[in-house]
């Protein structure tokens, strides 16, 4: 019986350890933040909390609030209440008052994003992945006015068929790299080279259209998909709620290693339970190393589950952690993401997974 009480007392102790370690406040933390332009949710964030996927936690978010936050404007005031014992993130919107009798309201303002837009509005504004090889059976460029070779904007253009009701306005591409799996080398997308922007000016077979925005030289045999509707730039921060595991395929801007506002995109998509918002932490792979003291004679013990599987006399090093990303941009098997700090430079193959 005794035993039995010193049990549940040891169980209860965890659990109070748990759960006054769930959030965890920075040692300076501000009681209030006055939101100004320029701000993200991120960095609001983390200047109250060490973790700041807990951004949902502290503001007592559902997960429809997650999905669908209440935006946030500058002028808006964050204040820190801990009046009931545990952290508490409230929202106060308040009106600046110029004199007596005077108050000055914005009749317009811009929410503040999650994170930095100038960094990742590439990857927002274009599908930027084309999956299942669509781009092989996407509409087509066949010719253009007067046999121009170089299509430029304002040059009237024809396209092999676009029926009526599928869109005016496309976006023109070429196939770029192709994104294998780093584990299993299948191939998951396509990585598209956006050209520029044609408007249907009539439907058909051949259509009609008109470049309207060329980024690159555009050619006849290039591809066209139709625009995208507008993408979502404000998200919650949060920790996927089930236990997702991948792999970093690229890294982004012409650089080897990544660092803070690097893009990177992973081997995981919306099929494994990724969206927007989902912080991930970033782990070096741990490399294959041989024991140095294997002999031949020595009973293996190989466990099926080691990815890549070992072989004889082979060790797998523990993975390290070494930064967070956070999701931005997902498609079924693939996704973008940003790097929101780092202890160590990252790499093409290190591992990403719930925090």
């Amino acid at each position: 019986m005794n035993k039995r009480i010193i049990t549940l007392l040891v169980l209860a102790c965890l659990s109070l350890n748990v759960n006054a370690d769930e959030i965890q406040l920075q040692k300076n933390h501000p009681e209030r933040h006055v939101v100004v332009k320029g701000d993200t949710l991120w960095g609001i964030s983390g200047q109250f909390l060490k973790d700041p996927w807990q951004w949902p936690k502290v503001w007592r978010m559902n997960r429809e609030q997650i999905k669908n936050p209440h935006l946030i404007y500058p002028g808006d005031v964050v204040v820190l209440d801990t009046s009931s014992g545990s952290p508490q993130l409230k929202l106060l919107r308040e009106t600046v008052t110029l004199q007596p009798g005077i108050r000055e309201e914005a009749l317009e303002k811009e929410a503040i994003f999650t994170i930095a837009p100038n960094v990742i509005e590439p990857f927002l504004s274009q599908p930027l992945l084309i999956e299942n090889g669509k781009l092989d059976t996407a509409p087509r460029i066949i010719a253009g006015q007067d046999n121009r070779v170089i299509l430029s904007p304002g040059t009237r253009v024809y396209v092999n068929n676009i029926n009526d009701g599928e869109g005016t306005h496309w976006n023109i591409y070429r196939p770029g790299e192709v994104l294998r799996d780093p584990d299993t080398n299948e191939v998951l997308g396509t990585e598209a080279i956006y050209l520029g922007d044609v408007d249907i000016a009539r439907f058909g077979e051949p259509a009609t259209g008109d470049i309207v925005r060329a980024k690159e030289e555009i050619f006849t045999k290039d591809r066209l998909v139709v625009s995208p509707d507008e993408f979502k730039s404000s998200f919650v921060p949060h920790a996927p709620e089930a236990q997702i595991s991948g792999r970093i395929m690229r890294i982004y801007g012409g650089v080897a290693e990544g660092g803070p506002n690097t893009v990177v995109s992973i081997n995981r998509g919306k099929n494994d339970g990724l969206e927007e918002g989902h912080v991930l932490a970033i782990s070096r792979y741990g490399r294959i190393i041989k024991d140095p003291e294997y002999k031949k004679s020595d009973i293996e013990k190989v466990s099926s589950q080691d990815k890549p599987a070992l072989q004889p006399g082979q060790i797998k090093l523990p993975d390290e952690r070494v930064g967070l990303m956070m999701i931005f941009r997902t498609f079924d098997r693939v996704s973008y993401g940003l790097i929101m700090n780092t202890t160590d430079a990252i790499y093409t193959a290190d591992s990403v997974h719930t925090p």
